[in-house]
């Protein structure tokens, strides 16, 4: 019972260590209309900033997503650190648009390195059969880390000193605490062997996955596109076309899609890994007809009822995608798996976003966004479909 008790502390420091990464790539999103005032750039440049974040995740998964399988999880979630303070040192020395495009390639280098290593490694600190408990501490310390982001940069960006500057000191802080927890806990990968035995991964999937792959993907890509469209664009919608000028309000409301998804993903151990899916594409697509209602009428609640509906789809259908993608893949292989599951998701993040963007000039903010919905919304029911149709086969 002491032991496991013990296996449960260390499953939930190597959780806050995980949170506190993630914190870290989502913490500029309240400021990017202070620096849009700062350096003077347009609303696709605020996206394509988003997105370099998301081709360094993209890059680090292909290239070393499996590194962790190899040369251990804790070296890998150490270097994962260094470049989350690498990209907090960068916005802090920001004096033109180059620093924020880099500190944004260090921040998705960081998360790359995390996402699967700090997911399996998770995962297995937690004692003999607490598998399905596990699995949500390190979904929930993913999206949770992913909302206590914004919240924090909004707050003191709205009622402290130096709002470009404060929330990164503070980060720093989080990130060298959290490197002497990550000294302390155990390594999980027995069979080490040297960094030079690392091999840029090609993407593939066991047989025995390729299944189960299909509709998880699909899932998590629509509900990362709708987070990204959401953290990326929201706050330039709410000033300009709600005049919601208050960070902390903006911070709040971005993290609230993070926290609705921390909650659906607590709900997938009632509802079970089979319905989780289905029901987190219809969540999904509730929130998209509720953000198209907020385009379409100007109205702050919609945007509201959009981030806690969706975000309960994303949270139902990412957890359990992730749960029925670990639990088919073969323990020398799985943070590989897991990590092929974050590519395909982060690659929702970047091109809608950019998409977005481009369409923002021609066709404006709200139609941009419509555009945007229609296409999701396609992805969603195909997805909804296919588990319909195959429900044994693709979360047997």
């Amino acid at each position: 019972m002491d032991g496991d008790r013990r296996r449960w502390r260390q499953c939930l420091l190597g959780g806050a260590v995980f949170a506190v990464c993630m914190a870290g790539t989502t913490l500029p999103t309240p400021l990017y209309g202070l620096y849009q005032e700062k350096f003077g750039f347009s609303e696709l440049m605020v996206t394509v900033v988003y997105a370099v974040y998301a081709f360094g995740v993209i890059g680090v998964l292909l290239l070393a997503g499996n590194a962790s399988d190899t040369v251990g999880r804790r070296p890998v979630l150490l270097a994962g650190l260094a470049f989350s303070a690498a990209s907090a040192v960068c916005f802090l020395c920001a004096t033109g648009m180059g620093w924020l495009y880099a500190g944004r390639l260090l921040s998705g280098l960081s998360a790359g390195l995390f996402t699967g290593a700090a997911t399996a490694y998770v995962m297995e600190l937690a004692p003999k059969g607490g598998t399905s408990r596990a699995t949500f501490v390190a979904t929930a310390a993913n999206m949770g880390g992913l909302g206590c982001g914004p919240l924090l940069a909004g707050l003191l960006a709205q009622y402290a000193a130096w709002p470009l500057y404060l929330p990164f000191v503070v980060h720093l802080s989080l990130v060298a605490v959290s490197a002497a927890v990550l000294a302390r806990l155990p390594e999980t990968v027995r069979d080490r062997r040297p960094l030079s035995t690392v091999r840029p991964q090609r993407p593939g999937l066991p047989p025995q996955v390729r299944s189960v792959f299909a509709p998880a993907a699909i899932a998590s890509f629509v509900g990362f596109a709708l987070f990204g469209v959401f953290t990326s664009v929201s706050p330039a919608f709410l000033a300009e076309s709600l005049d919601v000028h208050n960070h902390a309000v903006t911070g709040l409301i971005v993290a609230l899609a993070f926290f609705a998804s921390t909650a659906g993903q607590l709900a997938v151990g009632r509802i079970g890994v089979g319905r989780s899916l289905p029901l987190g594409c219809a969540g999904l697509l509730a929130g998209l007809a509720l953000l198209a209602g907020a385009l379409w009428w100007d109205l702050l609640a919609l945007v509201v009822a959009s981030a806690v509906v969706g975000g309960v789809g994303q949270g139902l259908a990412f957890r359990g995608a992730l749960a029925a993608v670990a639990a088919a893949s073969p323990p020398d292989r799985r943070a590989a798996v897991i990590s092929m599951l974050f590519v395909v998701a982060y690659t929702g993040i970047s091109l809608p976003v950019i998409g977005v963007g481009l369409l923002v000039g021609p066709i404006g903010l709200e139609g941009a966004g419509l555009v945007f919905i229609a296409c999701m919304a396609v992805l969603v029911v195909a997805a909804a479909g296919y588990l319909l149709r195959r429900p044994a086969r693709a979360l047997a």
